[in-house]
């Protein structure tokens, strides 16, 4: 390699050495410059080995490599419809732009999607609407348990660590909360004082890693956590026990990217690579996961406390159903996050193959709780593709109680899609740590603007609910919502899905539970 391109450079000196002194045109001069630079390149592609295309098609190969570069901002911008984009169609992201920016979200002309499709959902309107009510509810969390229960806004922001985003995106989203009076959870990256500058309500979120209240060999620590849980701004404390977008897996933050500031916040060592576990240290059986969660819930005063997961085995939550009785105390929250979540980066098997999908999550959480007798208590949260006012109505009427948004949020702070969270090189400064892309996220323009997205896609939810006859999140039922099966059938959601009644798995479960009923074990997590 290193003799063909010594020959081809000697070549191409020769021709701008006898350019030159052919006394010819300066122009013919200034072509000769890059038709040399090509022709080193050539040279250059001829001797490699790495790539087969360049060997067999020199110069020329380079623009295959351009081409795929640039692939998904060619296919977002002239490629892909309104309504078929993945992760988030052109639609859902232009909805929750112009509701951020306070315009019109209106569309003219009538639905560009194909409502004989199957899978198409739709919600069932009622011939007798009611008024719109004037203030959203709110949710209140906190069991019997609980000294300091905490009323929940309808809508609020998904776990976001600061780290995966940038602390003017951090800012801005704390600042959207507060003012607009939701929460906004922290996260598995710590408590950091982005969270807390706002001023706004906080779930203060703890994984694998234990980040901010962990000893140095990387075991909880309950003091620091009890200190920091006191924080008046922390109104919820969770337990992080899987994560829709990869569950079941942990994560590797390299030493490069552990500044001085994140290892603060984090309880790490500066400059060194931190690994998140897959699993928790501090239990390893559904009844040792309750009495945790307890535990949480004293430490922090009182405080409300749960946990979030992406539901896998039926068989495994029942187990930590029949630890609840027997212990006599639960979790006040439960947060269900499906395998459509996000992330800032997975492995493609598991954002693609691993995890149950939101609705079956939330229909297997719910049905549980409620044939367990313990519905009444907990409460379940939403995460997973939540955008718009009819998300937040499916969600509900699907056993949601509230939900959480990650990516809607992020779009009303500035997010393009760009899907580079993985690489510090996000063009909006939104998941970045790098201080010059960072600073294009203006944290003045872009607060209000996360206030009002919730704002508007609440007062959607609200109108959508009243459009179907109810004023009250509770009154919502599964006969509301329908599914296309094929082009001549659709079915309610009652009719699709099996639901339990109060207690039912106490007093004798149906058939299709008796079995995972029967094996679930608090004591242990059985496959």
């Amino acid at each position: 390699m290193t003799r063909i391109v010594t020959v081809t450079s000697i070549l191409a000196a020769g021709v701008l050495a006898s350019l030159a002194t052919a006394r010819l045109s300066p122009w013919w001069l200034f072509a000769a410059v890059p038709l040399t630079l090509l022709g080193l390149l050539g040279g250059w592609d001829l001797a490699q080995r790495r790539h087969s295309v360049l060997r067999n098609y020199p110069v020329l190969g380079h623009a295959r490599f351009l081409m795929e570069r640039i692939r998904p901002e060619l296919q977002q911008y002239f490629i892909e419809r309104n309504f078929d984009g993945r992760p988030f169609d052109r639609d859902v992201r232009s909805i929750v732009y112009e509701r951020a920016k306070g315009t019109d979200a209106e569309e003219p002309y009538g639905t560009e999607r194909d409502v004989y499709r199957p899978g198409h959902e739709f919600l069932v309107p009622s011939m007798a609407p009611c008024p719109v009510p004037k203030s959203a509810p709110r949710v209140r969390i906190g069991g019997p348990d609980c000294d300091r229960p905490y009323d929940m806004a309808l809508l609020n922001v998904s776990a976001m660590s600061f780290g995966s985003l940038s602390a003017n995106a951090v800012l801005a989203l704390g600042g959207g909360a507060a003012a607009g009076n939701f929460a906004q959870d922290t996260g598995e990256g710590g408590l950091s004082e982005y969270h807390l500058r706002p001023g706004g309500d906080l779930v203060w979120e703890i994984g694998t890693g234990y980040f901010g209240c962990r000893t140095r060999d990387g075991d909880f620590d309950a003091a620091q956590f009890a200190d920091k849980a006191a924080h008046d701004h922390v109104k919820c404390v969770s337990l992080k026990l899987s994560q829709g977008a990869k569950p079941g897996i942990g994560g590797v933050l390299p030493g490069a990217k552990v500044n001085a500031e994140i290892a603060r916040v984090r309880g790490v060592p500066e400059g060194r690579t931190v690994v998140s576990p897959p699993y928790h240290r501090v239990f390893s059986t559904p009844r040792e996961l309750v009495r945790f969660i307890a535990r949480m819930r004293e430490l922090s005063g009182g405080k409300p406390a749960g946990f979030k997961l992406c539901v896998g085995s039926r068989r495994q939550f029942l187990a930590v159903c029949k630890a609840m009785l027997e212990e006599g105390t639960a979790p006040d929250f439960i947060v269900v996050d499906g395998a459509e979540g996000g992330t800032g980066a997975a492995p493609l098997e598991f954002a693609d193959h691993v995890g149950t999908p939101l609705t079956e999550g939330l229909l297997t959480v719910h049905n549980a709780l409620v044939g367990a007798g313990l519905r009444d208590r907990i409460r379940i949260g939403a995460s997973g593709k939540v955008a718009t006012g009819a998300d937040l109505v499916k969600r509900m009427v699907q056993g949601a109680d509230y939900a959480n948004a990650a990516r809607a949020m992020m779009f009303a702070v500035g997010c393009v899609q760009a899907q580079r969270c993985h690489t510090n090189t996000c063009p909006t400064g939104v998941t970045t740590q790098d201080p010059h892309r960072a600073r294009a996220l203006d944290v003045g323009d872009k607060t209000p603007r996360v206030r009002r997205f919730q704002e508007a896609t609440v007062a959607s939810a609200l109108q959508i609910m009243a459009s179907l006859g109810v004023t009250d999140p509770a009154d919502l039922r599964p006969r509301m919502l329908h599914r296309r099966i094929d082009p001549l059938t659709e079915r309610s959601y009652e009719e699709l899905y099996e639901w339990l009644e109060p207690g039912q798995l106490l007093a004798g479960p149906p058939q299709s539970w008796a079995a995972d009923w029967e094996s679930a074990d608090p004591d242990r997590f059985t496959v």
